[in-house]
């Protein structure tokens, strides 16, 4: 044990140090405006009520801080998923083959807007949207294209759909039976989250109540279906990328979870036939101690929400799962290669705070859709950090560091603020309706704003460190000729 107290060595040996030469800044924060002590001992954990076999216990074991597996790593690599879709259901179901031949171990469909809230590519407000951003998926024979010559038995898909997700589930359902592979033996993932689109994106379809009604009738049909599919992912990576912060992140995603669970027991489901099911979907985002920290935290509060709020039995409905992207909204056109600098720290925090899937943007997402050579490199960034960092070797291997497990409590202590604050609204659909958290994350974005714009939050390349460069060779280019087809193909059908 040190000799002296942390106030006796601020007083003693770091004060005189600072009186003399100053810090490189007034005060230190975290993304999330969390202030950070210059060093963190087992007396800030003492202070905070830290009790290691409680709030920690073993990997594996409730309440799942470390881990909801054992070994982790040792035992499965994460799945790398890259998310792709541009142009055409064939165009794409090249890129997802050229994706697995480089040991892409998951796929990822990026849909099109006009899929995303429901309307076919010949539709007049289609137009000028088909394929742009994602693949547009319009009938059957679209779908069977998109996954032609990939066994839906042996290949895990994650859907980013949500108004319209229990449409590209059937359509899905329906191609996996055409290559003779049956509900039973589907793996994968359907976002299905629909409050996240009425505070951070806008791809809704229809108000939230009725649309919490297909959210859960998603979750019945696959409980006695699909039994190996993720009915839902619960997604805080959108609201982040609009401005949130990190505890914001994590309220707001376990307010809407908590919302989903309590529709499905309200419609008569019991929790342990549905929640182990239910997946999660964060952003890692670039201050790396935080991000592992929120991971953490994510797992601790879960489990208990899950435990003590709705008296789950089953240990599989208290673990969560999560797929981490890394955050879109850090990548900067000024400087692009920097991206790839960004995007590693990112991956890094995912694989340090225990996710079990990963994606990772590419260095030129700012300009265009990622080339073939960009998504490589962003695949081979996970494979490094995966068979030559060292860094999947271990368990949680940050796990008893004092200014992570001070951060991890912080972390969920300031979300159970935010949750509560919630429940007195009653609940996430009426504080959605009342404007609450799209009011929360607009202050917040604000603010980052403010600190950019001041030079107080330095972003390299852009207010600090800047250099003319030349434009990035190479740029995708979504070709309109395909896309032009694909409309006037659904035309022809609509005859």
């Amino acid at each position: 044990m040190p000799s002296k107290s942390k106030k006796q060595w601020r007083e003693e040996t770091l004060e005189p140090v600072t009186k003399r030469f100053g810090e490189r800044q007034e005060e230190f924060r975290t993304d999330s405006g969390l202030e950070i002590d210059p060093l963190y001992t087992a007396e800030d954990l003492a202070t905070g009520g830290h009790e290691p076999q409680r709030d920690l216990g073993y990997p594996g074991e409730y309440p799942y801080t470390r881990g909801v597996q054992p070994n982790t790593y040792r035992g499965r690599m994460w799945t790398m998923r890259q998310y792709s879709g541009y142009a055409t259901s064939a165009v794409t179901n090249e890129r997802f083959r050229y994706l697995l031949e480089q040991g892409q171990t998951g796929l990822s469909v990026a849909f099109d807007l006009p899929t995303q809230i429901g309307y076919d590519s010949d539709h007049p407000l289609a137009q000028g949207e088909v394929g742009k951003v994602g693949v547009p998926i319009c009938s059957l024979e679209d779908m069977e294209s998109l996954f032609q010559g990939i066994p839906l038995d042996k290949v895990s898909t994650s859907m980013t759909i949500n108004s319209t997700a229990s449409i590209l589930l059937c359509l899905y359902i329906a191609t996996a039976k055409r290559q003779g592979v049956s509900p039973g033996q589907l793996n994968g993932t359907i976002q299905n989250d629909i409050l996240k689109e009425y505070i951070a994106r806008g791809t809704y379809a229809y108000p939230p109540r009725p649309s919490m009604r297909l959210v859960v009738d998603v979750f019945k049909y696959c409980a006695q279906d699909v039994p190996r599919w993720n009915t839902i992912s619960v997604s805080g990576y959108h609201m982040r990328e609009a401005g949130a912060t990190a505890v914001q992140e994590l309220a707001f995603t376990f307010a809407n979870a908590i919302a989903y669970v309590q529709a499905a027991m309200d419609a008569g489901l019991e929790v342990d036939d549905f929640a182990p099911r239910l997946s999660f979907f964060f952003v890692a985002q670039n201050n790396l101690f935080e991000e592992v920290a929120k991971f953490r935290a994510a797992r601790r509060m879960w489990a208990k929400i899950m435990k003590e709020r709705f008296k789950a039995q089953d240990p599989r409905s208290m673990m969560l799962r999560f797929h981490t992207q890394t955050a879109g909204v850090s990548l900067t056109a000024q400087q692009p290669d920097n991206n790839l600098i960004r995007c590693t720290v990112q991956a890094l925090a995912a694989v340090l705070g225990g996710s079990q899937s990963l994606h990772v943007n590419s260095r030129d997402e700012a300009l265009a859709l990622p080339s073939e050579e960009s998504v490589q490199l962003s695949l081979r960034t996970q494979q490094i950090l995966g068979y030559e960092s060292g860094v999947a070797d271990v368990v949680d291997p940050l796990g008893g560091s004092y200014y992570v497990e001070s951060l991890t409590d912080q972390l969920e202590q300031e979300a159970y603020e935010y949750l509560q604050r919630i429940e007195d609204f009653g609940g996430a659909v009426a504080a959605i309706e009342q404007g609450f958290q799209v009011r929360e994350i607009g202050e917040s974005a604000y603010q980052h704003r403010r600190e950019v714009e001041s030079g107080d939050r330095i972003i390299v390349g852009v207010n600090r460190f800047t250099t003319d460069t030349p434009p990035l060779e190479g740029l995708l280019r979504v070709d309109a000729e395909p896309r032009t087809k694909t409309r006037r193909k659904a035309e022809r059908k609509r005859l």
